[in-house]
């Protein structure tokens, strides 16, 4: 074991990471481009830090020196994702970030042989939805025989950060994706369906989420769905940049988050289940942490590897208040 470093460790997200790791006393580095802020976050912790930019591959390479694992919460990932996939893999440095947009994803898979060559594991979305859709979908497939369809949705509560508003910004498409005989295809995105979250069943929408890669991946299912039903505030407007940080621990408390799956056999049985949770930005600074920590105990397979597969289908439920109930 040497240590995790956290790029983006003064965001919004990246800072609960580092909290949440430092508590669970694991051999931390903080890192980033803001010097001032990650020496305030440091000695506040009382852990190292490292002040180093993306645009220079010598430079990230020095910085990753002596680290084992790396917990990337610096979004957009779009931005930031390559520089560091790529770097990771230079200095045989285990990639994980926090990512809700496809572009670390669609990037692990083409990189997959080269990491595997070089005994890396990248691992985006360690925490987050990818966490709990990726466990929710592995307990719901336990019960299926032969699965053909995976429908899955999450309950977005609350307000967003300032990180997440803006990536989901930059990362807006035209098309709707979902996973169809293996393939993913362009969508209609009218396509609502009705889930139950645990309150009867609401309207949930189309889009596309990095699970249509990672569950499918997982589990190997040829036809995968993702949908999001948002209570709360909504989506922003106006200036995105002059947003707060984030919601409030207090906000946080008072918006829990869930999730729905309906895994369809072949014989057409459906089976249902519903993951409750905490705020989905303590679940996934919580759940990042603790994948870091994992991985740097040495639970390793190198190349491109999802949360649930590597760590089990229970790995949601082992963070904060998280349960799964069948329906």
């Amino acid at each position: 074991m040497t240590k995790l470093m956290i790029y983006g460790a003064t965001g919004y997200t990246g800072r609960m990471a580092a909290e949440h790791a430092k508590a669970a006393r694991t051999p931390l580095v903080l890192a980033g481009r803001n010097e001032a802020a990650l020496s305030k976050l440091s000695a506040e912790l009382g852990v190292e830090c490292r002040v180093f930019g993306l645009d220079d591959a010598a430079a990230i390479d020095a910085g990753l020196a002596g680290i084992s694992v790396l917990l990337n919460c610096a979004g957009p990932f779009m931005r930031t994702a390559n520089a560091l996939i790529t770097a990771s893999i230079r200095s045989g440095v285990h990639y994980l970030d926090t990512a809700a947009e496809l572009d670390s994803y669609r990037l692990a898979g083409a990189l997959d042989d080269e990491a595997k060559a070089v005994g890396v594991m990248l691992m985006p979305g360690g925490g987050g939805s990818v966490a709990m859709l990726g466990s929710l979908a592995g307990h719901a497939l336990s019960r299926v025989n032969d699965a053909r369809r995976i429908r899955i949705a999450l309950h977005v509560a609350g307000g967003l950060s300032r990180g997440s508003a803006i990536s989901a910004m930059e990362n807006l498409t035209t098309e709707t994706l979902a996973r169809v005989d293996g393939e993913l295809v362009a969508i209609a995105a009218d396509g609502i369906h009705k889930f139950d979250f645990g309150k009867g069943p609401v309207d949930s929408f189309p889009v596309t989420l990095p699970d249509l890669i990672t569950i499918w991946r997982a589990t190997g299912v040829p036809n995968v769905e993702t949908f999001v039903h948002v209570t709360g505030d909504g989506f922003p407007q106006g200036d995105l940049s002059a947003l707060s940080d984030g919601p409030s621990e207090e906000e946080r408390l008072a918006n829990r988050y869930q999730a729905a799956v309906e895994v369809t056999g072949a014989d057409g049985t459906v089976t249902r289940s519903i993951l409750d949770t905490v705020n989905g930005y303590t679940f996934t600074s919580m759940a990042a942490a603790e994948a870091g920590r994992r991985v740097l105990g040495g639970e390793v397979r190198p190349g491109f590897q999802t949360p649930a597969a590597l760590f089990g289908s229970g790995f949601a439920q082992t963070i904060a208040d998280t349960s799964i109930n069948d329906v």
